[in-house]
């Protein structure tokens, strides 16, 4: 679904980051929960002055990207954002009780069983390369997250999503796979990285990423 600066749903994303952090901004989330529900969504693009500016900030309290507003609601945390779009796809989100109820489970253990543990890997590697406590802590986070994803490859076994069908789920579980840092780590569970790339393979994924490479195409820092 191509962006419609005339729909209803708004997404706010950064009208610049650096180049390591280009098509892995969390606008993503929600820019590919409407490409798969075929809603369309309108960008507003900011800069890092305007995140941290009072009148944003009654949007988003921390300042980051991306916040959401529709006909009826206004939110912030990407998480959210792609449950409430879900809300209006049965594809995304099963409308029996126990389908809604996983989708549910699902995008929270991405968000809190899973990401916090790719995170601090990330956080060496990305914005910590030559610290002395980084090179000192990362084999315990390597053997911490190795944890997590043998028990994520565990349940996933052959079904080609986390619930057999694809969900809002898997838009966020997959957007938190992409973060590994380590490809080393990743190809000890071919499983999941087979998982990640069919996830990222679909046309969905693959608009949503574009759009959101496009937004950076100046090449100025914009306030």
């Amino acid at each position: 679904m191509p962006i419609d600066q005339n729909a209803a749903i708004e997404i706010t994303g950064f009208a610049w980051v650096p180049d390591f952090a280009r098509g892995f901004v969390r606008d993503l989330r929600p820019r590919w929960a409407c490409e798969e529900a075929g809603l369309g969504y309108r960008e507003r693009l900011i800069g890092f002055e305007t995140a941290k500016g009072a009148d944003y900030r009654r949007e988003q309290p921390f300042g980051q990207v991306p916040a959401y507003r529709d006909e009826e609601v206004q939110m912030f945390e990407s998480g959210a954002m792609v449950l409430r779009i879900a809300e209006r796809c049965e594809r995304l989100m099963p409308r029996t009780a126990q389908g809604r109820a996983r989708v549910l489970t699902w995008v929270t253990a991405a968000l809190n069983s899973v990401e916090p543990f790719v995170f601090d890997l990330v956080n060496i590697d990305t914005f910590n390369p030559d610290a002395e406590w980084g090179r000192l802590r990362r084999p315990q986070v390597i053997e911490t997250l190795r944890g997590r994803l043998a028990a994520l490859a565990g349940w996933l076994g052959d079904k080609d999503y986390l619930e057999g069908d694809f969900t809002a789920a898997d838009i966020v579980m997959a957007t938190v796979l992409r973060e590994v840092s380590d490809d080393a780590l990743m190809a000890e569970f071919p499983t999941l990285a087979a998982y990640r790339d069919r996830c990222t393979a679909r046309p969905g994924f693959q608009a949503a990423h574009a759009a959101q490479l496009a937004s950076f195409a100046a090449e100025s820092v914009p306030a």
